[in-house]
């Protein structure tokens, strides 16, 4: 739309060919997304939505470029034991998310002949996949008009509308205007154009209004409160849980790892034995030697591990000793192949410490 248009010019069903003009002009050139004019691979589509969730594109770009040349079908995947799958995934967080992405692709692979359903209704019945991401892949992958709404469509469409009621009750409102804002022409370019447009426009702070190809009718730009929506609910504070590390080494360069149950926090993983996890004051040493897993002469190192989950900060104090006797409900690992233990985030905390103060 030309600078000289009235908001009365700029009739609902403008949107989104304005929308459109303006990705065909500025897309992000991302390794998922399909070069223009081509149909997006299903399995690249749904792989990096998972992915997506709770993170950033810049972190996810490497594992994605990583499991496709491991990876490159879902068939592929789905015959990958689900522990290598987890390994490869370490560090992404929210481990449950890797559970139940090899657990889709079997699904996809057994009931569906290795073919992502195109509804949206059949895809909500895959594991992991609940309302965004069926909309995002029936969209991006099938074209079909779905509401694709993650957080830069929510605060794209509170600021558009200015909506002031805060998230998360918002929601419905929000899935509602962006419903209708959705085309049936080239509906899979328009959500990511709409999602590419809060990721580089719209921004969360200091949003480039005079790039918008929706300045005109924004709402909230006319108010002067775009930098205020989307509106949030204040978060409740989240518990600390602690608890103490077990450091065990042989004197041979090894330390012992063991796997996390395949339910709960980290399942399936890799860690450092520890204590149990409670909300309750650090423990001292000598009333959780009962939980350590063998060994003698422990001694806690300086200092405190932190790590922050979505819904409890962790802090552990690490004890070290030495192994005794044969390993039970763990292996050993020398120091220098730790880095293909598929480790999570919290648990590489806790290596670099010990090493630190163990040099």
């Amino acid at each position: 739309m030309p600078d000289t248009a009235t908001s009365a010019e700029f009739a609902p069903a403008d949107f989104a060919p304005a929308l459109l003009a303006w990705y065909d002009r500025h897309r992000r050139v991302l390794p998922w997304r399909a070069p223009p004019g081509q149909r997006a691979d299903p399995y690249r589509v749904w792989l990096s939505e998972i992915m997506l969730q709770q993170t950033t594109v810049a972190a996810v770009k490497d594992y994605f470029l990583d499991f496709t040349r491991r990876w490159p079908t879902v068939a592929d995947l789905a015959a990958a034991p689900v522990e290598e799958v987890l390994g490869a995934w370490a560090g992404l967080g929210y481990y449950a998310r890797a559970r139940n992405m090899h657990r889709c692709a079997v699904l996809v692979v057994e009931r569906h002949g290795g073919v992502f359903p195109s509804d949206e209704a059949e895809l909500r019945q895959l594991p992991g996949i609940g309302d965004y991401t069926a909309a995002a892949i029936a969209a991006i992958a099938f074209d079909r008009p779905a509401a694709v709404m993650d957080g830069n469509v929510e605060r794209v469409m509170a600021r558009i509308f200015a909506v002031e009621t805060p998230l998360p009750p918002a929601k419905p409102i929000l899935k509602t205007h962006a419903a209708a804002l959705t085309p049936r022409r080239r509906p899979g370019d328009y959500a990511q154009a709409v999602m590419d447009l809060g990721a580089t426009i719209c921004t969360p702070r200091s949003p480039k209004c005079i790039l918008c190809p929706w300045s005109i009718p924004c709402r909230a730009r006319k108010r002067g409160i775009a930098e205020d929506l989307p509106a949030k609910l204040a978060k409740a504070a989240k518990p600390t849980r602690r608890a103490v590390a077990f450091w065990l080494t042989d004197g041979r360069g090894h330390v012992l790892l063991r796997r996390r149950p395949p339910k709960g926090m980290l399942g399936g993983m890799m860690e450092f034995p520890s204590s149990a996890w409670l909300e309750q004051p650090m423990p001292e040493l000598a009333a959780v030697l009962a939980e350590a897993p063998g060994g003698t002469g422990w001694r806690l190192l300086p200092g405190l591990v932190r790590h922050g989950f979505t819904h409890f900060d962790f802090e552990l104090t690490v004890a070290a000793g030495r192994l005794v006797g044969p390993v039970e409900g763990g292996i050993l690992i020398s120091l220098d192949q730790l880095g293909e233990a598929g480790l999570p985030t919290a648990m590489w905390k806790i290596a670099r410490h010990a090493l630190r103060h163990l040099e």
